[in-house]
Protein backbone atom coordinates (compact mmCIF):
# COMPACT_ATOMS: atom_id res chain seq x y z
CA UNK A 1 0.00 0.00 0.00
CA UNK A 2 1.24 3.69 -1.16
CA UNK A 3 2.43 4.82 2.21
CA UNK A 4 3.12 2.28 3.96
CA UNK A 5 6.34 1.18 4.88
CA UNK A 6 6.81 -2.89 3.99
CA UNK A 7 8.77 -2.97 7.63
CA UNK A 8 9.61 -1.66 10.74
CA UNK A 9 10.50 2.46 10.06
CA UNK A 10 13.86 1.89 11.18
CA UNK A 11 16.28 -0.17 10.00
CA UNK A 12 17.62 -1.54 13.81
CA UNK A 13 13.86 -3.13 13.86
CA UNK A 14 12.91 -6.55 12.09
CA UNK A 15 10.50 -9.61 12.99
CA UNK A 16 10.05 -12.65 11.14
CA UNK A 17 7.34 -15.77 11.49
CA UNK A 18 7.11 -19.10 10.34
CA UNK A 19 4.30 -21.74 10.51
CA UNK A 20 5.27 -24.99 10.66
CA UNK A 21 2.39 -27.12 8.04
CA UNK A 22 2.51 -30.35 10.31
CA UNK A 23 1.87 -28.81 13.50
CA UNK A 24 -1.20 -26.33 13.25
CA UNK A 25 -1.78 -24.38 16.15
CA UNK A 26 2.03 -23.36 16.06
CA UNK A 27 3.67 -20.26 15.28
CA UNK A 28 7.20 -19.30 15.51
CA UNK A 29 8.24 -15.71 15.77
CA UNK A 30 11.90 -14.02 15.85
CA UNK A 31 12.61 -10.58 16.48
CA UNK A 32 15.12 -8.01 17.09
CA UNK A 33 13.71 -4.39 18.13
CA UNK A 34 14.45 -1.26 18.90
CA UNK A 35 13.34 1.68 18.41
CA UNK A 36 9.73 0.29 17.30
CA UNK A 37 6.61 0.35 20.26
CA UNK A 38 3.77 -2.01 20.07
CA UNK A 39 0.45 -1.25 20.34
CA UNK A 40 -1.72 -2.67 22.93
CA UNK A 41 -2.33 -6.58 21.17
CA UNK A 42 -3.30 -10.11 21.98
CA UNK A 43 -2.44 -13.68 20.96
CA UNK A 44 -5.13 -16.25 21.08
CA UNK A 45 -2.39 -18.91 22.04
CA UNK A 46 0.32 -19.12 25.17
CA UNK A 47 3.13 -17.32 24.54
CA UNK A 48 6.35 -18.79 25.32
CA UNK A 49 9.72 -17.05 24.89
CA UNK A 50 13.29 -15.78 25.73
CA UNK A 51 14.96 -12.42 25.79
CA UNK A 52 18.54 -12.81 24.11
CA UNK A 53 19.74 -9.48 24.16
CA UNK A 54 18.76 -6.53 26.06
CA UNK A 55 15.78 -5.67 27.49
CA UNK A 56 12.24 -5.40 27.00
CA UNK A 57 9.25 -3.08 28.76
CA UNK A 58 5.95 -3.82 28.35
CA UNK A 59 2.43 -3.80 30.04
CA UNK A 60 0.82 -6.77 30.71
CA UNK A 61 -2.59 -7.01 33.61
CA UNK A 62 -2.42 -3.45 34.26
CA UNK A 63 1.53 -3.52 35.44
CA UNK A 64 4.50 -2.66 33.98
CA UNK A 65 7.14 -5.13 33.57
CA UNK A 66 11.07 -4.98 32.51
CA UNK A 67 12.33 -8.58 31.22
CA UNK A 68 16.01 -8.75 30.62
CA UNK A 69 18.17 -10.98 28.95
CA UNK A 70 17.81 -14.82 29.68
CA UNK A 71 14.48 -13.55 30.85
CA UNK A 72 11.87 -16.41 30.62
CA UNK A 73 8.25 -15.29 28.93
CA UNK A 74 5.05 -17.14 29.83
CA UNK A 75 1.81 -15.30 28.46
CA UNK A 76 -1.97 -16.42 28.56
CA UNK A 77 -4.00 -16.17 25.51
CA UNK A 78 -5.86 -13.54 25.19
CA UNK A 79 -4.05 -11.13 27.81
CA UNK A 80 -3.47 -8.09 26.12
CA UNK A 81 -0.01 -6.45 26.07
CA UNK A 82 2.82 -3.66 24.99
CA UNK A 83 6.22 -4.10 23.86
CA UNK A 84 9.24 -1.50 23.57
CA UNK A 85 12.88 -1.35 23.89
CA UNK A 86 13.70 -0.46 27.80
CA UNK A 87 17.82 -0.14 26.52
CA UNK A 88 19.39 1.74 23.84
CA UNK A 89 20.31 -1.33 21.83
CA UNK A 90 16.82 -2.59 22.16
CA UNK A 91 15.81 -6.57 22.81
CA UNK A 92 16.18 -9.82 20.99
CA UNK A 93 13.54 -12.54 21.32
CA UNK A 94 12.25 -15.54 20.26
CA UNK A 95 8.36 -16.93 21.20
CA UNK A 96 6.82 -19.73 20.45
CA UNK A 97 2.88 -19.28 20.81
CA UNK A 98 0.76 -22.56 21.24
CA UNK A 99 -2.80 -22.43 20.75
CA UNK A 100 -4.85 -23.70 23.93
CA UNK A 101 -6.01 -27.38 22.22
CA UNK A 102 -2.70 -28.40 21.34
CA UNK A 103 -1.18 -27.81 24.18
CA UNK A 104 -4.09 -29.79 25.83
CA UNK A 105 -4.21 -32.51 23.00
CA UNK A 106 -0.22 -33.05 23.87
CA UNK A 107 0.15 -32.90 27.23
CA UNK A 108 -3.35 -34.30 28.04
CA UNK A 109 -3.69 -31.59 30.88
CA UNK A 110 -6.27 -28.64 30.59
CA UNK A 111 -6.80 -25.37 32.52
CA UNK A 112 -3.06 -24.42 31.48
CA UNK A 113 -1.89 -20.66 33.01
CA UNK A 114 0.89 -18.78 34.24
CA UNK A 115 0.93 -16.37 36.98
CA UNK A 116 3.60 -14.66 36.39
CA UNK A 117 4.62 -12.82 32.55
CA UNK A 118 8.38 -12.91 33.56
CA UNK A 119 11.29 -14.81 35.55
CA UNK A 120 14.87 -14.58 35.00
CA UNK A 121 15.52 -17.83 34.84
CA UNK A 122 18.89 -18.10 32.68
CA UNK A 123 19.28 -21.59 32.39
CA UNK A 124 16.05 -22.41 31.41
CA UNK A 125 15.67 -19.34 29.28
CA UNK A 126 18.31 -20.40 27.01
CA UNK A 127 17.53 -24.07 26.67
CA UNK A 128 13.74 -22.42 25.71
CA UNK A 129 15.60 -19.85 22.31
CA UNK A 130 17.91 -23.16 21.51
CA UNK A 131 14.19 -24.90 21.20
CA UNK A 132 12.69 -22.40 19.59
CA UNK A 133 15.68 -21.86 17.25
CA UNK A 134 15.91 -25.68 16.31
CA UNK A 135 11.94 -25.66 15.77
CA UNK A 136 12.76 -23.06 13.26
CA UNK A 137 15.75 -24.84 11.42
CA UNK A 138 14.91 -28.43 11.94
CA UNK A 139 13.40 -29.33 7.72
CA UNK A 140 12.44 -32.43 9.33
CA UNK A 141 8.73 -32.82 10.55
CA UNK A 142 9.35 -36.28 12.32
CA UNK A 143 11.67 -34.45 14.39
CA UNK A 144 9.56 -31.06 15.29
CA UNK A 145 6.84 -33.09 17.50
CA UNK A 146 9.83 -34.47 19.73
CA UNK A 147 11.25 -30.73 19.88
CA UNK A 148 8.07 -29.11 21.02
CA UNK A 149 7.19 -31.60 23.70
CA UNK A 150 10.91 -30.93 25.18
CA UNK A 151 10.36 -27.36 25.01
CA UNK A 152 6.86 -27.75 26.70
CA UNK A 153 8.69 -29.88 29.75
CA UNK A 154 10.76 -26.52 29.72
CA UNK A 155 8.61 -24.50 30.88
CA UNK A 156 5.58 -26.90 32.42
CA UNK A 157 7.16 -26.43 36.26
CA UNK A 158 6.04 -22.63 35.80
CA UNK A 159 2.74 -23.53 34.84
CA UNK A 160 -0.71 -23.87 36.84
CA UNK A 161 -3.30 -26.32 35.85
CA UNK A 162 -6.11 -25.35 37.88
CA UNK A 163 -8.69 -21.94 36.90
CA UNK A 164 -7.49 -18.92 38.17
CA UNK A 165 -9.43 -17.48 41.11
CA UNK A 166 -12.43 -15.62 39.71
CA UNK A 167 -12.98 -12.12 40.85
CA UNK A 168 -16.22 -9.99 42.04
CA UNK A 169 -18.13 -9.15 38.65
CA UNK A 170 -16.29 -11.16 36.40
CA UNK A 171 -18.21 -13.04 35.33
CA UNK A 172 -20.29 -10.43 33.29
CA UNK A 173 -17.32 -9.16 31.77
CA UNK A 174 -16.35 -12.38 30.49
CA UNK A 175 -19.38 -12.65 28.58
CA UNK A 176 -18.42 -9.60 27.24
CA UNK A 177 -14.90 -10.75 25.68
CA UNK A 178 -17.41 -13.57 24.42
CA UNK A 179 -19.42 -11.68 22.40
CA UNK A 180 -16.77 -9.37 21.10
CA UNK A 181 -14.84 -12.89 19.66
CA UNK A 182 -18.70 -14.11 18.19
CA UNK A 183 -19.27 -10.82 16.79
CA UNK A 184 -15.62 -9.06 15.90
CA UNK A 185 -16.64 -9.03 12.29
CA UNK A 186 -19.58 -6.83 12.78
CA UNK A 187 -20.21 -3.37 13.56
CA UNK A 188 -20.70 -3.05 17.28
CA UNK A 189 -21.95 -0.44 20.07
CA UNK A 190 -20.81 0.73 23.12
CA UNK A 191 -24.94 0.72 24.43
CA UNK A 192 -24.73 -2.82 22.74
CA UNK A 193 -21.71 -4.05 25.00
CA UNK A 194 -23.19 -2.36 27.78
CA UNK A 195 -26.32 -4.56 27.46
CA UNK A 196 -24.47 -7.47 27.83
CA UNK A 197 -23.13 -6.84 30.99
CA UNK A 198 -26.33 -5.40 32.40
CA UNK A 199 -24.70 -1.63 32.46
CA UNK A 200 -25.22 1.69 31.78
CA UNK A 201 -22.51 2.62 29.23
CA UNK A 202 -20.76 4.76 31.80
CA UNK A 203 -20.28 2.53 34.49
CA UNK A 204 -19.90 -0.59 31.90
CA UNK A 205 -16.65 1.32 30.16
CA UNK A 206 -14.91 2.46 33.59
CA UNK A 207 -15.12 -1.34 34.88
CA UNK A 208 -14.40 -2.66 31.82
CA UNK A 209 -10.90 -1.16 31.29
CA UNK A 210 -10.69 -1.62 35.13
CA UNK A 211 -10.98 -5.22 34.41
CA UNK A 212 -9.13 -6.05 31.33
CA UNK A 213 -6.67 -2.53 31.05
CA UNK A 214 -7.74 -1.72 27.82
CA UNK A 215 -10.81 0.01 26.46
CA UNK A 216 -13.64 -1.98 24.27
CA UNK A 217 -12.43 -0.53 21.01
CA UNK A 218 -8.82 -1.64 21.65
CA UNK A 219 -9.76 -5.13 22.49
CA UNK A 220 -12.10 -5.31 19.66
CA UNK A 221 -9.07 -4.35 16.92
CA UNK A 222 -6.82 -6.65 18.76
CA UNK A 223 -9.40 -9.64 18.22
CA UNK A 224 -9.79 -8.70 14.64
CA UNK A 225 -6.34 -8.08 13.78
CA UNK A 226 -5.80 -11.53 15.44
CA UNK A 227 -8.06 -13.67 13.08
CA UNK A 228 -6.57 -11.56 10.43
CA UNK A 229 -2.98 -12.94 11.24
CA UNK A 230 -5.30 -16.62 10.75
CA UNK A 231 -6.62 -15.39 7.70
CA UNK A 232 -3.48 -14.16 6.44
CA UNK A 233 -1.75 -17.72 7.00
CA UNK A 234 -5.13 -19.34 5.04
CA UNK A 235 -3.76 -17.60 2.46
CA UNK A 236 -6.86 -15.30 1.43
CA UNK A 237 -6.59 -11.87 0.09
CA UNK A 238 -5.66 -9.15 2.24
CA UNK A 239 -9.07 -7.16 0.53
CA UNK A 240 -10.98 -10.17 1.74
CA UNK A 241 -8.72 -10.47 5.06
CA UNK A 242 -10.40 -6.87 5.86
CA UNK A 243 -13.81 -7.49 5.60
CA UNK A 244 -13.73 -11.05 7.27
CA UNK A 245 -11.81 -9.35 10.06
CA UNK A 246 -14.61 -6.72 10.88
CA UNK A 247 -12.27 -3.83 8.80
CA UNK A 248 -13.53 -1.06 6.68
CA UNK A 249 -10.93 -1.61 3.47
CA UNK A 250 -7.12 -3.59 3.19
CA UNK A 251 -6.04 -0.01 3.65
CA UNK A 252 -7.31 0.32 7.08
CA UNK A 253 -5.91 -3.34 7.64
CA UNK A 254 -2.62 -2.65 6.50
CA UNK A 255 -2.87 0.62 8.97
CA UNK A 256 -3.61 -1.28 11.89
CA UNK A 257 -1.69 -4.60 11.34
CA UNK A 258 1.61 -2.43 10.88
CA UNK A 259 1.02 -0.67 14.10
CA UNK A 260 0.29 -3.64 16.17
CA UNK A 261 2.71 -6.42 14.69
CA UNK A 262 5.59 -3.90 12.99
CA UNK A 263 5.07 -5.76 9.17
CA UNK A 264 2.73 -5.86 6.65
CA UNK A 265 -0.22 -8.17 6.15
CA UNK A 266 1.21 -8.90 3.03
CA UNK A 267 4.87 -9.03 4.59
CA UNK A 268 3.37 -11.32 7.12
CA UNK A 269 1.78 -14.11 4.46
CA UNK A 270 4.46 -14.26 2.73
CA UNK A 271 6.38 -15.94 5.28
CA UNK A 272 3.44 -18.10 6.79
CA UNK A 273 1.09 -18.64 4.48
CA UNK A 274 0.69 -22.67 3.29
Amino acid sequence: MQGVPEQFPDEKDSARFRQLPQLPGVELYHAHIARYAFEPHTHEAFGIGTIELGAERFRYRGAQHVAAVNSLITMNPDELHTGEAATQEGWRYRMIYLEPPLLEQLTGEKNWWFSEAERHDPQRSRHVGRLIHQLWTQPDPLAWQGMLLELIDAFRPYARHSPPAATPGQQRFDRVRDYLHDNYMQPLTLDALADVAALSPYHFQRQFKRRFHVTPHQMLMAIRLWRAKQFLALGMPAAEVAAAAGLVDQSHLTRAFTRRYGITPVRYQKQVAR
